[in-house]
């Protein structure tokens, strides 16, 4: 029998957040750090780089979890075929839900568009 998938505690999922948002901060840093302290350009660029290693990696699985978990209950096709899902099932769409909802990545992007726009606006003015 397939196992169900869980989420991940809230702890995981805001370090990972966290992580998102200060690889976002260092790469909108960048041009100012390279103008007031230039020693520190390459630091904060491989502390940018580093993070978004970590972060884009662990979306990545996050995604594919939810793919997979999706193709081997084969979900899709009982929900277009109108079949009744099983406890497993269920369990399984109560799995896929319940992480999109806790999933902080909205705020993620509206974090990194944000702060693009303020580097640029920055940059422009400066």
């Amino acid at each position: 029998m397939k196992r169900s998938p869980h989420t991940l505690p809230p702890v995981v999922i805001n370090l990972f957040f966290v992580i998102g948002l200060m690889s976002a901060l260092c790469f909108r840093a960048l041009m100012a750090v390279k103008d007031m302290q230039p020693q520190l350009f390459r630091p904060v660029w491989y502390l940018g780089i580093f993070g978004y290693i970590l972060f884009f990696g662990f979306r990545y699985s996050i995604t594919e979890k939810r793919k997979k978990a999706i193709s081997e209950f084969n979900l899709v096709a009982k929900l277009k075929n109108g079949e009744e899902l099983s406890a497993s099932d269920r369990q399984v769409m109560t799995y896929i839900l319940s992480s999109l909802q806790k999933s902080r990545e909205n705020l993620n992007y509206l974090f990194i568009f944000a702060t693009s726009a303020i580097a640029i606006l920055l940059d422009l003015l400066f």
